[in-house]
């Protein structure tokens, strides 16, 4: 039985591009009671994976993963069939100055929005903890991401046509699906077309990247940039 569900498993995951290492699936495996129904099975080893790090829970075929030579900056312009997966180490609002989104962050703090010139008081729900009471104020960028494939490679990559599911609100380590993208100068440049955000975090490091935003965007803003 045990291997039935493996087998279902790696073709479930298979068909979403993830590729699970045998130590990994294992270990899930035996955390799962034997009378599981398969469909919960698939679900929660979907939902657990998209919540570790690819790069000790995935064994990607060489075509979803970069290429080692990717951050050739030499290279002007390449294209990437893939499907490549993904996760987001890092996203920067490069739309905005640095003091206006810390300025924005702070009338949040203070339950404030604007409206026009007016200042508007808002009561977020009590169960909101996302920060999604917010969303219709959201920037659409364009955003710059860091972004790590399953081998640990770092790139670059930019959102400049405003990607649905892509924002500030975007949890770190959240898994994305890349197909057919270009890349131009060891930067990836993002369209709508080519990216599925598969979703996932990882919790630590979103509690980290969001409890010091803040303070980075100060930093950089008193250290100066274009992006000021």
């Amino acid at each position: 039985m045990a291997n039935n569900a493996a087998e279902e498993l790696v073709q479930h995951l298979a068909a979403r591009h993830l590729h699970p290492k045998p130590a990994w699936l294992q270990s899930f495996l035996s955390t799962q009671r034997p009378n599981t129904a398969l469909a919960a099975l698939k679900q929660t080893c979907l939902f657990r994976l998209l919540a570790t790090d690819i790069t000790s829970s995935l064994e990607q075929p060489a075509a979803s993963v970069l290429p080692a030579d990717i951050l050739n900056g030499m290279v002007q312009s390449r294209t990437l069939a893939g499907p490549i997966v993904c996760q987001v180490l890092d996203i920067e609002d490069i739309g905005k100055s640095r003091w206006s989104q810390v300025e924005a962050m702070e009338a949040r703090e203070r339950g404030e929005m604007t409206k026009g010139r007016e200042i508007v008081r808002v009561i977020e729900p009590e169960n909101d903890d996302s920060g999604q009471a917010v969303a219709s104020t959201q920037s659409k960028g364009p955003f710059k991401l860091l972004l790590q494939d399953a081998k640990g490679l770092h790139i670059y990559a930019l959102d400049l046509r405003g990607i649905d599911g892509l924002s500030t609100n975007v949890s770190m380590g959240a898994k994305l699906l890349l197909r057919n993208i270009e890349v131009q100068r060891a930067v990836i440049m993002l369209e709508p077309g080519s990216l599925q955000v598969l979703g996932g975090k990882l919790d630590a490091l979103d509690k980290a990247w969001k409890d010091g935003r803040k303070d980075r965007l100060i930093k950089a803003a008193n250290a100066g940039g274009s992006a000021d």
